[in-house]
């Protein structure tokens, strides 16, 4: 196993699939869970349905963590058997608790999957890809593929780089963590600033919204989903989500009329789904295996 896979490995079984809560990992940490972001979140989380088979015998859930989203488990609701394939023991244990005899659980490696060709009528992959080497990435495309049954969809959910919607905002951001930053000053709530190498440390262990930093990740941007992904399969690249975490926690408020403008937005990624597909935060990634009659016409 390389050091990559061997870090994520680790991570997630030590950290990200623990418990912080009732029925909180701390791998949610890394998203906005305050109520004014709720309804927005779970409506992205179900354009996952819309592409997958509604029933067959078995849903792969390529990275399936432990299921931490109620949303997620509406995905394998017509489906005999969710087969969760993670590379960590202890989000396939967690996994088990929530969906019991519903699921087969395998530990795997998602770029060299254990399944013969064709052998799901359905494919989801949510937040995984990212984490394996960049050199990688085709691979795991690829198994996804291979596996899925013909006449049937395969949905992948992954960041992009950088998102050219989200730069837009980013004055705002800036602006919005200023004045926080400046207004707790100003009541006294301030932490006080860390010296030397305690400031060093506590630097590299957040992110720059002030969310803990997680593991090892690595990601393509549009022209490389495309040329390198599109090439090799019939795909198509659409809205799951446009905003970032980051725009989230630092620009959605309630008592801006924050539920409003992330109402506002859903309806444009409703209107336009491959525009903000490819300029928003995370895509949606819809690959659909031809049948064998549309492969012999071809």
């Amino acid at each position: 196993m390389s050091e990559v896979k061997q870090e994520v490995r680790e991570f997630y079984d030590q950290v990200g699939w623990s418990l912080v809560g009732e029925d909180l990992y701390q791998n949610a940490r890394y998203e906005d869970l305050r109520p004014v972001s709720q309804e927005y979140i779970l409506r992205c989380h179900r354009r996952v349905n819309r592409y997958l088979k509604p029933a067959g015998r078995c849903l792969l859930d390529a990275g399936s963590g432990p299921i931490q989203y109620p949303a997620y488990l509406e995905y394998s609701q017509g489906y005999r058997y969710r087969v969760c394939a993670d590379i960590s023991i202890t989000a396939l244990k967690e996994a088990r608790k929530r969906i019991g005899d519903h699921g087969l659980y395998v530990v795997t490696d998602i770029a060299n999957l254990p399944f013969k060709a064709d052998a799901f009528d359905g494919v989801v992959s949510l937040h995984t890809i990212h984490h394996l080497p960049e050199q990688e990435h085709l691979q795991a495309y690829g198994e996804l593929y291979r596996v899925l049954a013909p006449g049937n969809s395969a949905v992948v959910v992954n960041g992009w780089p950088s998102s050219t919607l989200m730069k837009r905002f980013e004055p705002l951001v800036q602006f919005s963590l200023r004045l926080r930053s400046l207004l707790q000053r100003l009541s006294g709530k301030a932490e006080p600033a860390p010296e030397g190498a305690a400031r060093a440390r506590k630097k590299k262990q957040r992110s720059e919204d002030g969310s803990p930093k997680g593991t090892f990740t690595s990601r393509h941007d549009v022209a490389w989903m495309r040329h390198e992904v599109g090439s090799r399969m019939p795909l198509e690249i659409l809205a799951w989500r446009s905003a970032s975490v980051r725009f989230l926690r630092n620009l959605i408020f309630p008592w801006l009329g924050g539920r409003y403008w992330l109402r506002l937005l859903y309806r444009l990624e409703e209107r336009s789904p491959q525009h903000y597909g490819e300029v928003g935060q995370y895509p949606l990634i819809v690959i659909r295996k031809k049948t064998i009659e549309e492969s012999m016409e071809a």
